[in-house]
């Protein structure tokens, strides 16, 4: 059976505007293969029908990847991608409700605050979607300076969700430039991180790493779609691979979309089967 591609190469990326791009990327809200256990979920907590009925959000993984696999250069993702996965990386964000992204990511990646540019503040509003998607990062340990740019020049307040057992410490510090909440007791959970997100009307989830929060989205089975871009470089080395956890968790995923950057990049959307 053939599956129809919204975007099919060699339809290239070069040769869209901005609109037919975000119209590829668009969320397919309401079509989530993810259903919530019932016993794992407080349905009452959710405002989009329940667990029988799903929680109403998209969660979105989007990553690089060089040809053989590799997630980073010199230990950062920033050194795969050119000038195709850079454009659709920021356009991606104009989606959002919340861009999710793990604590040790943002730090080796030199994240700042969730600021968009004034084109994607004035598509936003056009949308009827808030300014700037709220910023919400995972640490168990709460090893997050509260004083960074992150915090400091944030549009929206941000959230940080973590375990029971963090440091009483830094939780009182971070609680004073961030919504701290508990996903988890010793380690967070990935299907209450996605259900209090949707409760609070944040459903179109843009998760953008690391590879430890994307092991444990997959293996929890919360993951809907992924955005990966395949670099035309091959890397060799020690780099790891987009998504790591002890168990395997085989995923059936179905083809949405394939672009070709001027740059050599596929621009790959693959959403669950």
């Amino acid at each position: 059976m053939t599956t129809r591609l919204d975007r099919l190469w060699p339809d290239p990326l070069d040769g869209l505007g901005d609109d037919d791009v975000l119209a590829t990327y668009a969320p397919p809200l309401g079509e989530s293969a993810y259903r919530p256990d019932a016993g794992e979920v407080d349905a009452g907590e959710v405002d989009a029908g329940g667990a029988d009925a799903g929680d109403g959000a998209w969660l979105r993984l989007n990553f690089v990847s060089s040809l053989d696999g590799a997630a980073t250069r010199e230990g950062l993702s920033g050194g795969l991608g050119r000038g195709g996965d850079k454009r659709v990386f920021d356009l991606q964000r104009r989606w959002a409700d919340v861009v999710l992204v793990g604590a040790g990511t943002a730090r080796a990646e030199g994240y700042g605050a969730m600021v968009l540019d004034d084109d994607a503040v004035a598509w936003r509003r056009a949308q009827g979607l808030a300014p700037h998607p709220v910023f919400a990062l995972v640490s168990g340990r709460l090893d997050l300076d509260p004083a960074s740019p992150i915090f400091a020049e944030a549009p929206v307040r941000p959230i940080v969700y973590t375990v029971a057992s963090a440091p009483a410490g830094a939780r009182a510090a971070l609680a004073a430039v961030a919504d701290v909440m508990d996903a988890g007791d010793t380690s967070v959970d990935p299907a209450r991180l996605r259900a209090e997100l949707a409760a609070r009307g944040l459903r179109r989830i843009h998760a953008e790493g690391g590879p430890s929060l994307a092991g444990a989205f997959l293996t929890a089975g919360v993951v809907d779609e992924l955005c990966l871009t395949i670099a035309p470089t091959l890397e060799g080395g020690p780099a790891g691979r987009i998504a790591h956890a002890d168990a395997a968790a085989p995923t059936g995923m179905r083809p949405a979309s394939v672009l070709l950057s001027g740059d050599g990049e596929l621009l790959l959307r693959h959403v669950r089967a």
